[in-house]
């Protein structure tokens, strides 16, 4: 659906929840200039699920960080849920990722000495959210990802799939609208990682928006489109047939 703003006179997608537009991004190591972004222009529309690819320094990580608010752009501009994000300062980005953006990442990133629930809670302790709404809402989303008799157990008494669903619980304990994944079953066998993707597709059908960075095609093929860079540039933006052709099958049976 689109409507016409008169202010800017174009049409403006009115379920984009992103919007970057001509995002360069250069670093300087001594006297040599890093392109890692030359220009990139992409749009994501509410309760998509996207994968980024690409080989190593195509620029993916770069992107991911962008779109992630844990880096800001040398030039462009970035729209997040109606918000421009490109020349926030470290604060405001700071607030915009614990309330729009839940992360998951390849290492778990766990509190080794605390438990599932408590690991799952601590986004909820900087949002300012009382103790008992804290367990409340972990508890609810530990259920959510399988876990719901793991609470007490640390991360050391649990698999790498577990770690990775506590990884998971704790991306959605705050109801962000986007979830961004970062390689999130590279540290996972072929069997859990199909089990994980599976976790992803349910969240994904619950209404969050999903952005899946992987360097891996089966892991990609999971996501409905796949965006892939090259060199700091989009190299192409495609549908996944397979994944629309099988919605279609399942819608038209009722």
């Amino acid at each position: 659906m689109f409507y016409l703003d008169r202010k800017i006179s174009k049409f403006v997608a009115v379920n984009e929840i992103i919007s970057i537009s001509h995002i360069k991004k250069t670093y300087k190591i001594g006297d040599e200039v890093i392109n890692a972004l030359k220009d990139v222009s992409l749009s994501i529309n509410k309760n998509e699920y996207v994968a980024l690819m690409g080989p190593s320094g195509s620029g993916k990580s770069t992107l991911m960080n962008m779109l992630g608010c844990l880096d800001s752009p040398t030039s462009g501009d970035y729209i997040l849920n109606n918000l421009s994000v490109a020349k926030m300062t470290d604060n405001q980005l700071a607030q915009v990722r614990n309330k729009e953006i839940g992360f998951v990442f390849q290492t778990f990133n766990l509190l080794p000495r605390a438990t599932t629930l408590e690991n799952v809670a601590l986004p909820l302790v900087y949002a300012g959210f009382s103790k008992e709404d804290r367990d409340k809402r972990a508890k609810e989303v530990l259920e959510q990802v399988g876990l719901g008799n793991r609470m007490s157990h640390k991360p050391n008494e649990l698999s790498g799939g577990q770690r990775q669903r506590v990884a998971i619980a704790r991306a959605l304990v705050n109801k962000p609208a986007i979830i961004l994944a970062d390689e999130p079953t590279g540290n996972l066998d072929s069997k859990t990682s199909v089990e994980i993707m599976g976790l992803f597709e349910e969240i994904h059908k619950n209404g969050n928006t999903i952005i899946l960075v992987t360097h891996e095609e089966d892991i990609a093929l999971h996501a409905h489109r796949i965006v892939r860079l090259k060199d700091g540039l989009t190299e192409s933006d495609t549908q996944n047939q397979k994944i629309i052709t099988y919605k279609s099958r399942v819608e038209a049976l009722g």
